[in-house]
């Protein structure tokens, strides 16, 4: 009966694909009726960036730095809360977009499809990571409700399924910060410094926790989000976002 049930789910889908040819959420071209993936192959290969290129520790991903395995000329300076990032691709071109586009009450689909590519292309990365549990960057409750979603939560909770482990909301953000990208770097810093409150304590004692957000560029925001979590009981801190800027 089961069997019976899964084979009628496949040919329902193929049904449905012939008479709505899913598209990829990025460029909207049409995909293949059976397609997997919620992106196409051609903005696959422009959103996700090169493993080999990846800074250790920040997650920096440019081919003219040189890494070590205690990070990049541009992070190690740095006394970061977090111990390693691990990224998809440039804060650049397609990814860019991208990155705008999730922010809107329309970017559901595409923060789904770069969950999954992030989950597909990172995935032994994020694995071995060995987190226990994932928690999405928060936003202040003021512009949550003026933007109408959080599409870092969004992102959280699909990479958290496809990891297989649970997620919690295990942070406030406890007021109101200037936009980061307004800011010089030092700057960023100062702005969010004690912006953030723990909740879920017991959750978080001896835990080794995954952070997701969006985007990464000077490190400040994850940095001071990663301190509060350690201040709480979690043992350890990493990082996974979308995109990496360079603002270090």
């Amino acid at each position: 009966m089961l069997q019976f049930r899964t084979a009628l789910g496949r040919w329902y889908r193929a049904g449905l694909g012939l008479i709505f040819p899913p598209r990829c959420a990025c460029c909207r071209g049409e995909l293949p009726a059976d397609a997997e993936l919620l992106i196409c192959s051609a903005c696959c290969k422009e959103l996700t960036g090169s493993p080999s290129n990846l800074c250790p520790r920040c997650g920096a991903i440019d081919p003219g730095i040189l890494y070590e395995t205690d990070g990049c000329q541009l992070c190690r300076r740095n006394k970061f809360h977090f111990e390693k990032v691990v990224a998809l691709g440039r804060y650049d071109g397609l990814l860019h977009w991208a990155i705008a586009r999730m922010k809107e009450p329309a970017g559901r689909v595409l923060t789904a499809a770069l969950a999954q590519l992030m989950t597909l292309k990172r995935g032994e990365m994020l694995r071995g990571m060995g987190a226990d549990l994932v928690v999405p960057v928060p936003m202040f409750w003021a512009k949550r409700l003026w933007r109408g979603v959080n599409n870092t939560e969004l992102l959280a909770e699909q990479m958290a399924r496809r990891l297989g482990l649970p997620v919690r909301r295990a942070l406030i953000r406890n007021r109101n910060t200037l936009p980061q990208a307004s800011l010089r770097p030092r700057e960023r810093f100062a702005n969010v410094r004690r912006a953030f409150t723990a909740l879920t304590i017991r959750a978080l004692r001896g835990k080794s926790v995954l952070l997701i957000d969006d985007v990464l560029t000077t490190g400040a925001t994850c940095s001071e989000a990663a301190r509060t979590l350690v201040q709480a009981g979690a043992s350890r801190v990493v990082v996974a976002v979308i995109a990496r800027g360079q603002g270090n």
